[in-house]
């Protein structure tokens, strides 16, 4: 079968004549220009009406339209379907395919939930060993705020570098680029850090001198601007972390049983005697879940209950947990030694646990591909 368009031509062998649940086309392209004649050979595999594209050997090829023959709006959505770690694959075809694999457009149409990891750019940060920063994503990118250094002079054992930092980076998944954004308006470390609203909200933490601080304001993706909000009630020598729960900011103190809470930005904070269990926590289906002394608990205002034992991670440490729609991940992180076994193991293992399933057990996902052991940031990233 011989399709022309434009000025290629393009000539498709199709082996069979029905087409199974798995099927493959193999496909010459042919080009010209300035008189000079190229081929070059693709391969598609079809599953259903769901297709990805397993590899193409080309030269970049303009073409006036998406697909030949295909309105553009069709074309789109079999972008759409194409796996997200494939897109600079597509981008060498042509110069609209590469407009379009950058558009807001397509990602609209993008389902992110595939058993695969990405590797990023490197945060452009001077920083050395950046640490204790808040991330989080909103407005369809993914932003890393504050810390500081994590070197250690290797003659003096004093810390190397600035304890925190007012920078505020974001990475955009269409360009694929890391941004400097408007800085914070206190440097900051160890600090809760949440979306609310589609804003980014911070609270807490340590400055560069290392005091407590509490302090907190707000950030508008869309403006690129920091504004002050109330300050907490009240700070603590220890780190905070924050969490957001029917729609309210939860910040807490380690160390403390106290929960301030935001609801408002002009109401400000309210402080509650919870007496909520300490330990990594993550929320999923809007639920609070614990982890502490090896149980999975699930925490509501003032009582909880407990979910599942998590005593295969008895000697792991240093993990991210952070929950992503009925399922809570537990992702990285470190073995640490025992009385006879002084060796440490940096993991790059996932492991998943299945809400409100009849049998509740973890299961082992597809293992980080560049990272290992400790996990200093993890979020959800929604595009």
């Amino acid at each position: 079968m011989l399709i022309q368009g434009g000025e290629f031509w393009w000539r498709i062998n199709l082996h069979g004549t029905a087409l199974p649940l798995y099927s493959t086309l193999y496909g010459e392209v042919k080009s010209k220009r300035n008189k000079r004649e190229s081929s070059h050979i693709c391969r598609l595999t079809f599953k259903q009406q769901d297709f990805s594209i397993i590899g193409v050997d080309s030269s970049l090829i303009v073409m006036s339209v998406l697909i030949e023959g295909l309105p553009d709006a069709v074309a789109l959505r079999c972008l759409a379907r194409v796996p997200f770690y494939l897109h600079p694959k597509l981008e060498l075809v042509s110069h609209s395919w590469r407009a379009a694999i950058r558009s807001g457009e397509l990602f609209k149409l993008y389902d992110p939930m595939r058993d695969l990891w990405i590797t990023l750019p490197v945060l452009p940060s001077n920083i050395r060993h950046l640490a204790h920063f808040g991330v989080v994503s909103t407005a369809g990118k993914l932003f890393v705020l504050g810390g500081g250094s994590d070197a250690v002079d290797p003659l003096t054992g004093d810390q190397d570098g600035s304890f925190a930092t007012d920078e505020v980076w974001s990475y955009d998944p269409v360009t694929r680029e890391w941004s400097l954004c408007a800085s914070m308006i206190v440097p900051r470390a160890m600090f809760a850090c949440c979306v609310f609203d589609g804003k980014i909200v911070v609270a807490g933490g340590f400055t560069n001198c290392r005091k407590s601080i509490s302090r907190a304001e707000i950030y508008d993706p869309e403006k690129n601007v920091w504004d002050p909000i109330p300050d907490l009630h009240h700070t603590h020598n220890t780190a905070c972390s924050g969490v957001v729960i029917g729609g309210k900011v939860h910040v807490l103190h380690k160390g403390l049983s106290t929960v301030q809470v935001l609801e408002n930005v002009k109401q400000g904070w309210t402080v509650h005697e919870y007496g909520w269990l300490q330990g990594p926590m993550a929320v999923a289906r809007g639920e609070l879940y614990v982890l502490s002394h090896w149980l999975i608990h699930r925490q509501e205002r003032e009582t909880r209950k407990m979910v599942v034992s998590a005593s295969e991670f008895r000697r792991r440490i240093g993990f991210a947990m952070i929950g992503l729609g009925d399922e809570i991940y537990i992702v990285g992180g470190v073995i640490g030694p025992e009385r006879w076994n002084w060796d440490i193991k940096l993991l790059s293992d996932v492991d998943v646990l299945t809400l409100g399933s009849e049998r509740q057990v973890w299961r082992q996902v597809t293992p980080m591909t560049r990272c290992r052991g400790t996990v200093l940031g993890c979020t959800l990233m929604r595009i």
